[in-house]
């Protein structure tokens, strides 16, 4: 989807119909800010708020998601487009992650056998140093390149207003997680809870 297209969309539908920003958002019961964030294509409306931000432009969602209204000899063809770019953002997604474990499991593989033989082979002292040092590295940089990659796959839905959002790098890592969810501050509410991972933005 292209977040830029979709919210010029958004801000000439709503400029059409001679709404406000304020407005609007006071329609939707959401702040201004999150409408100015989607018509600078910095964000995209949670699933919840498609529909009635739809009847309030008068568009359908195909049209939202495509950027653009669409006739009805091109509904089915928009429709399918939209259907296929979702399915790809989701594949996108989910090779990311996949590519962050096969990355986190061969940092390991990489670096326990250098621990191991440091600990266990009669050696000058400089060598042990260097074999740990070398280990630490392997370490610290197979889990920054896979804490990146499995933060750009998808975003995190904040379960009070199910905003998907993509945290910063320092909130990302300093969150406390389990597998599918981590402990974030949702930048729409403000709500400090475990958000679910997602696969599409």
């Amino acid at each position: 989807m292209d977040q830029i297209k979709i919210g010029k969309f958004i801000a000439d539908e709503r400029k059409r119909k001679g709404y406000t920003q304020k407005q609007l958002s006071e329609k939707l019961a959401i702040s201004d800010k999150t409408i100015s964030k989607w018509e600078r294509g910095n964000g995209f409306p949670e699933v919840s708020l498609l529909l009635p931000l739809c009847n309030e432009l008068e568009i359908t969602v195909n049209e939202l998601l495509s950027g653009e209204r669409v006739s009805e000899e091109e509904y089915l063809k928009k429709a399918e487009e939209n259907m296929v770019n979702l399915v790809r953002e989701t594949q996108e997604s989910k090779k990311k992650i996949v590519l962050s474990a096969m990355i986190a499991g061969l940092t390991i593989i990489a670096a326990v056998p250098l621990f191991i033989l440091s600990g266990m082979l009669e050696m000058e002292n400089w060598i042990r140093v260097l074999l740990i040092g070398i280990g630490l590295v392997v370490i610290v940089g197979g889990v920054a390149i896979a804490c990146v990659l499995d933060r750009e796959a998808g975003a995190f839905e904040c379960p009070e207003c199910h905003n998907r959002f993509v945290p910063d790098m320092k909130s990302y890592i300093m969150g406390p997680h389990t597998i599918t969810k981590r402990k974030l501050v949702c930048p729409h509410c403000g709500a400090h809870k475990y958000c679910k991972k997602v696969l599409t933005k």
